[in-house]
């Protein structure tokens, strides 16, 4: 009977493995044969921004046990670099199933909503991190992960939290975060053409949008219309970012100024696109992460958040508002007018001054 190996790290059971596409080999004889060292799970279901900045746990893993095997279940698989993640899953019945009957070494929920809580209890693992189900309801699944739990319930608490996103994961995991980067793929490798953009000046982009949910945190048309003309004028070359969502917004603000706006496009493109530029102005959005995520110079306005979560890998500056925002983690502003109005164009375009110099 032919011999199979399925503790090796190419071995994938249901097709062949790529050593023996490439080469031919069989596992009886194959010079590729790497013995799995851990095997991970790693459930981060979204947002996309989220995803991303979950990513150095990857690089930390795979430092801390060279030949582990990582196995990742998001909403948005398209996201995480396959070169990096060894199986990444979509959240679906099958893969719940797969999962379920699964055994893995060490296995970590980061996320409270039931459904990801809920399959942490089923999962097979002696070493749980993170949230599991308990009472009906997501719980840590021991102390480490209390503290990430403790500033989600309580804003008082949130606001005075003093740490950064990837360092409350990281000790939730019983880890330290030693400024790993972020794992994007800028997908160079595409093809894809962006003729109308002059290559010959500094490129600024402006991610105008927000999305639907914290809507307090939405600068006015008219400051990214003045800072973009502002730029443009000492030398800058300004694209305009956003998806269908800013497609009109972008419009006016092209109109009113002068910058440059290519159109919304598919994440891939999106992310592609973002990579042309040398610095981008951002609100808290999944723009940002896809900033950070590419090593980009980032100005990001902020109101709402702790700005003690974000950690710019010191490639930029936060800016907020000269009035203190009395709407944390709010989507709307219970004032009726948005601090962000507060945040001069002045101030923010002394900050891609300094940044760009």
């Amino acid at each position: 009977m032919e011999i199979f190996k399925p503790n090796c790290l190419h071995f994938k059971g249901d097709v062949p493995c790529n050593p023996h596409k490439e080469n031919g080999y069989h596992c009886s004889d194959c010079p590729s044969f790497t013995l799995i060292s851990k095997r991970i799970l790693i459930i981060k279901l979204g947002a996309i921004g989220d995803v991303i900045r979950t990513t150095p746990l990857v690089s930390t893993y795979k430092k801390m046990y060279p030949n582990c095997k990582i196995t990742w279940l998001t909403m948005t698989p398209t996201i995480l670099p396959k070169n990096a993640i060894d199986e990444i899953l979509k959240f679906d019945y099958a893969s719940a199933l797969y999962l379920q009957n699964a055994e893995f070494d060490i296995a970590i929920n980061l996320d409270k909503e039931k459904e990801a809580s809920a399959l942490l209890l089923q999962v097979k693992a002696p070493e749980k991190y993170g949230y599991i189900l308990k009472d009906n309801v997501s719980q840590p699944v021991n102390d480490l992960a209390f503290h990430k739990f403790h500033t989600g319930l309580f804003d008082d608490v949130s606001q005075a939290n003093t740490f950064n996103y990837c360092q409350e994961i990281y000790a939730l995991c019983g880890l330290e975060y030693k400024g790993e980067p972020y794992l994007l793929d800028n997908h160079n490798d595409k093809g894809f053409v962006w003729n109308d953009i002059n290559r010959s000046k500094k490129i600024v982009g402006l991610n105008t949008g927000c999305g639907d949910r914290w809507t307090t945190r939405l600068w006015p048309i008219e400051y990214f219309s003045e800072l973009a003309r502002k730029l443009i004028t000492v030398g800058f070359e300004v694209i305009l970012l956003g998806g269908e969502q800013e497609h009109s917004r972008n419009l006016e603000i092209q109109k009113l100024s002068g910058a440059k706006y290519l159109g919304y496009f598919s994440l891939p493109q999106f992310i592609n696109l973002i990579n042309q530029c040398d610095l981008i102005v951002t609100q808290v959005t999944m723009g940002m992460h896809l900033t950070l995520g590419l090593q980009k110079k980032i100005v990001l306005m902020n109101n709402i958040f702790n700005p003690h979560e974000f950690d710019l890998f010191g490639k930029g500056e936060i800016v907020m508002p000269d009035k203190q925002c009395q709407c944390f983690y709010r989507g709307s502003c219970k004032l009726g007018i948005t601090c962000m109005n507060d945040l001069s164009v002045e101030k923010v375009f002394n900050s891609v001054k300094k940044l760009m110099m």
